[in-house]
């Protein structure tokens, strides 16, 4: 699993992944897999992966998850060629999820760093701490993430990508080049990619701005920055029939009659409010996730109106909630 904030960063990986005497990596890609075999994507690709699945950071499987095709082959080539890849798309789209499914069935460890306004440049590249050693306080360097991953076999996800701070995003620009080497003036030390570091990143916007109200806090990018970006790819809400899959593999209890058709109502809701988020009638949108919230909620609640208020209704503006109400009595037959 992705590292916990509360773990040593170094606690997670042995020192096999250092270079040896004769300057070769031992944790490097022992092994491939078929992209058609793997992830039902139609290419007569092998991508390279570990057979060692012992590595605490490496994903957990999920088995019911839906990859997208494009988004899949964006990322494979990622991780198959060292191309630094960013997912673009709206909320709750599963970007950073897709990531991590192909990290975990690929046995590659993965790390997410939410680029919040808080992390700073030493958070990420490290910074001096007072620490007690026998008994005693001494001031010793505690490498960041990012240098630690730059190191070691790790495929790294900057997720939230658009709302880094300025001096953050500047820090990062450096190793976005597939041979970037990052310079620690505190250590003087520079510091060689791991063959197999991989660098990903999601956001709302693709580094223009928004101008929709919908993601408060993210910012235009550096352009110049967004160049060394070799792969753009574009992850949003996908057509009802696969939406309706993704719902019933993640509720398989769901699977009758009326459960099919109480997802397909709800999904087709989920729509509704986001043609009326495109025409500008409300301001709030239900992502899967929400969905996907939605229906556990039902299950814990049962009723299906009172988790629908729970889930979603409450969320949007009271001048919405009429409008929101027709679309749910279009779907369901029933005033909310």
């Amino acid at each position: 699993m992705p590292q916990q904030d509360n773990e040593p960063i170094s606690a997670s990986f042995d020192v096999t992944q250092l270079e040896s005497n004769s300057g070769k990596y031992t944790t490097i890609p022992d092994t491939k897999f078929s992209v058609r075999d793997l992830f039902g994507v139609d290419e007569d690709w092998e991508v390279p992966g570990f057979l060692n699945d012992q590595n605490p950071n490496i994903p957990k499987i999920d088995k019911t998850y839906q990859f997208d095709p494009t988004t899949t082959k964006a990322i494979l080539a990622g991780f198959s060629h060292n191309r630094r890849v960013m997912i673009q798309g709206y909320h709750g789209t599963g970007k950073s999820t897709h990531i991590e499914q192909v990290a975990a069935r690929l046995n590659w460890a993965c790390v997410r760093i939410n680029l919040d306004s808080h992390i700073s440049r030493l958070d990420l590249l490290g910074k001096d701490m007072i620490t007690l050693k026998e008994g005693k306080q001494i001031t010793e360097y505690k490498q960041g993430l990012l240098p630690w991953a730059l190191q070691n076999p790790v495929a790294l996800v900057f997720d939230e990508y658009d709302a880094g701070r300025p001096d953050v995003m500047f820090v990062i620009q450096r190793v976005l080049e597939a041979e970037g080497r990052l310079t620690l003036l505190d250590q003087n030390t520079v510091i060689r990619p791991h063959p197999a570091f991989r660098l990903f990143s999601t956001t709302n916007t693709v580094g223009l701005g928004d101008s929709s109200g919908l993601y408060h806090g993210t910012q235009q990018l550096n352009q110049g920055q967004m160049d060394r970006w070799n792969i753009v790819t574009v992850l949003n809400y996908l057509s009802h029939k696969d939406e309706v899959g993704i719902m019933l593999a993640k509720n398989p209890d769901m699977k009758t009659k009326q459960g099919k058709e109480d997802i397909s109502a709800m999904v087709q809701l989920a729509s509704l409010t986001r043609e009326g988020f495109k025409n500008g009638d409300i301001s709030t949108v239900m992502s899967p996730r929400t969905v996907l919230s939605w229906i556990e909620n039902t299950a814990i609640f049962k009723n299906r109106e009172e988790a629908f208020k729970m889930s979603f209704l409450n969320k949007c503006d009271e001048m919405e909630h009429m409008i929101i109400s027709e679309y749910y009595q279009r779907c369901f037959g029933v005033d909310l």
